[in-house]
């Protein structure tokens, strides 16, 4: 008969031997509770009842035997996750695999029942006896309260009476609610922004109807509640940019002022004036990616302008052609040929014979003139940066990425690339180029959006790529997709009959820059400039003309130093003067002029004085050489002068 008692209790209960991990015995209520037959229970182990939590339940069992009873709500036991299952195919490793923790609240007895001390245990779902509480709380409130409710409804009631034509016509929501939270009045305005009926929130607790958690969905407490702060502290409380949970669960920003009412002195609750500001969110956030569209565009316009004003500030930064030999008349008339077309152009020639000032022709004389003409130098781009320099980056995309921004081939989009001494990217990057050239679309590095541009793309180079494509070298297909159209730039030597008119024009702009006028090149100087070599062609042309308008004493100027290169020139071993050299004697050739120039300025490469100055070449073009013949330049920096 006793046993039918336990069988049949209220409370589900459960006998555990602490001493052999035993479920010795469950009643009906606990099989119920964790959706399994009781008798199935007594062939577990509470290992595995409690099995997420038995760390919990052996602090739980010391405390029963340290004080006889105890009472604990921060176990875990283990509750099957469907019912249906039948109790002779259920084994333990299956309730294992197909049960999950359940939150109880359990109180707990030690019980000498013959030689053996069982632990018994009785336990509720947490979930459902916080339910009860709250319904025993609420029942005993209005109980214990309904003089005091009574008097704090007629103070609501008043106030709605006497403001109800304002309260049925403002845009904004009104509601009050008691110094419980339990809500008074609703209007019709707080009705249809909350979706709520009037009838819905009448007398319930308003804070956890409409403000129970934050926008990330973690819990809001009343205790920080401003609303409830109003009427605990007794102060206006003004709160921007929160959010209420509408009844369909989604999220309404709002505005809202809580203010306190008063009865007699005493605060009785408070009125909470709120609008939806959803919509001026939405608009916000429009209004800021149209602001960071337009920065992005800004950013995009700055670096075109600087790179604008770098081509403006650059060596050649005029758009004419000088010269009327039969040589430059050709390179004219190819250029008038392929400029209004799209195709790409492969300009070939020495350092210094103006393959950038064809390609800027060619760009503006182009239907493409509007747009920029971004020029890249492919030697001083280091291997790790190619890509970014190119295709651009985002923010965080590698160490330094500190914010977005587009490469060259964006910045060109509807205008010309010109990518000088293509024939330094390294062989293992000019795959991406060669991707990019024929689909010309893209991906920025650290980003998987493809981008599609419109580019046309000028190439120039002082090398042989041919050669350097049968030494493998040179990608072939790449070589193939820029030679569409050659361009031979020629050299300073082979068209003598313009240096006449080149001298004139570097003499006037030398002039206005050193602020220098009235000076002139007579014809036995001009015949010397004549018979000069010009390994370093036009560039040394106006680096020659340049330096003597800025030693001139006189209003003439003097070539003197010409003389002492051809008798350099003279001195070269007897083996070479005369004799066709190979391409690698002429490499060699090549290598030891470079040793000689870092002889003579001790190493220094840029700069006046500087072995670029001496030799008539880029900065650049010298660096790269220096490295592709793997020179020590520190070696010459040892030496004093």
């Amino acid at each position: 008969m006793q046993d039918s008692f336990f069988y049949y209790s209220a409370s589900a209960e459960i006998v555990l031997n602490p001493l052999t991990n035993a479920v010795v015995a469950a009643n009906s209520a606990a099989g119920a509770l964790l959706v399994c037959e009781p008798e199935f229970l007594s062939t577990l182990g509470a290992s595995d009842l409690f099995e997420t939590d038995f760390a919990e339940l052996i602090v739980f069992t010391q405390e029963v035997v340290e004080r006889g009873s105890a009472w604990n709500n921060r176990l875990q036991i283990q509750q099957l996750k469907y019912s249906g299952v039948q109790t002779e195919t259920l084994s333990r490793d299956y309730f294992k695999q197909a049960s999950s923790p359940l939150s109880i609240e359990a109180f707990g007895r030690i019980q000498q029942v013959g030689e053996e001390s069982l632990f018994f245990i009785s336990f509720h779902n947490k979930q459902q006896l916080n339910k009860w509480r709250q319904l025993s709380a609420a029942h005993t409130h209005y109980l214990s309260g309904m003089g005091h409710w009574n008097r704090v409804s007629q103070v609501f009631q008043e106030f709605e009476r006497e403001n109800q034509l304002i309260l049925d016509a403002a845009g904004e929501g009104i509601y009050g609610v008691d110094a419980q939270g339990i809500t008074t009045f609703v209007n019709p305005a707080a009705e249809r922004i909350l979706g709520f009926s009037a009838a819905e929130l009448a007398g319930r607790n308003m804070h956890s109807m409409i403000h129970y958690n934050h926008v990330d969905g973690s819990h809001f407490g009343v205790e920080s509640c401003p609303i409830f702060a109003a009427f605990k502290e007794g102060k206006v409380q003004e709160v921007e940019d929160d959010i209420f949970w509408s009844k369909s669960g989604k999220p309404v920003y709002v505005d809202y002022t809580s203010t306190p009412i008063r009865d007699n002195g005493v605060i009785v609750g408070a009125v909470v004036v709120f609008r939806d500001i959803s919509q001026k969110k939405a608009d916000k956030k429009r209004l800021l990616e149209a602001l960071s569209e337009v920065e992005s565009l800004k950013n995009r316009l700055e670096l075109e302008n600087a790179y604008l004003q770098q081509e403006l500030n650059s060596e050649f930064n005029h758009h004419q052609i000088v010269g009327k030999s039969a040589a430059i008349q050709h390179v004219v008339q190819q250029i008038e040929l392929v400029a209004p077309t799209d195709a790409t152009v492969l300009i070939c020639g020495e350092s210094g014979t103006g393959k950038e000032l064809i390609a800027r022709a060619i760009h503006e004389m182009s239907q493409r003139s509007q747009r920029p003409l971004i020029r890249v130098n492919c030697a001083a781009i280091p291997e790790d940066l190619f890509e970014s320099e190119f295709f651009g980056h985002t923010k965080g995309a590698f160490t330094g990425a500190s914010s977005d921004r587009p490469g060259r081939f964006e910045l060109a989009d509807g205008g010309t690339l010109f990518l000088d001494e293509v024939g330094e990217i390294p062989l293992h990057l000019q795959g991406k180029l060669l991707r990019v050239l024929q689909e010309q679309q893209f991906e920025r590095v650290g980003d998987a959006t493809t981008r599609h541009v419109n580019v046309r793309i000028i190439a120039a180079t002082n090398q042989n790529l041919k050669a350097w494509v049968q030494a493998g070298r040179f990608r072939e297909d790449l070589f193939f997709r820029l030679n569409v159209f050659p361009i031979e730039s020629v050299p300073l030597r082979q068209r003598q009959e313009d240096i006449a008119l080149l001298t004139q024009h570097f003499l006037e702009k030398a002039s206005k820059r050193a602020n220098k006028n009235g000076l002139k090149v007579s014809l036995s100087e001009l015949e010397k400039l004549k018979a000069y070599h010009w390994p370093g062609n036009i560039r040394e042309l106006e680096n020659v003309i340049e330096r003597q308008v800025i030693l001139a004493r006189g209003d003439t100027l003097h070539f003197d130093e010409l003389k002492h290169s051809d008798k350099r020139q003279q001195e070269l071993p007897e083996a070479t003067k005369g004799s066709v050299l190979s391409a690698r004697e002429m490499q060699d050739q090549a290598r030891r002029n470079l040793i000689l120039a870092l002889e003579k300025t001790h190493g220094k490469v840029f700069g006046a004085g500087g072995a670029a100055e001496l030799l008539a070449m880029k900065p650049t073009t010298v660096a790269s050489r220096i490295k592709k013949y793997q020179i020590d330049v520190t070696r010459f920096k040892q030496v004093k002068p």
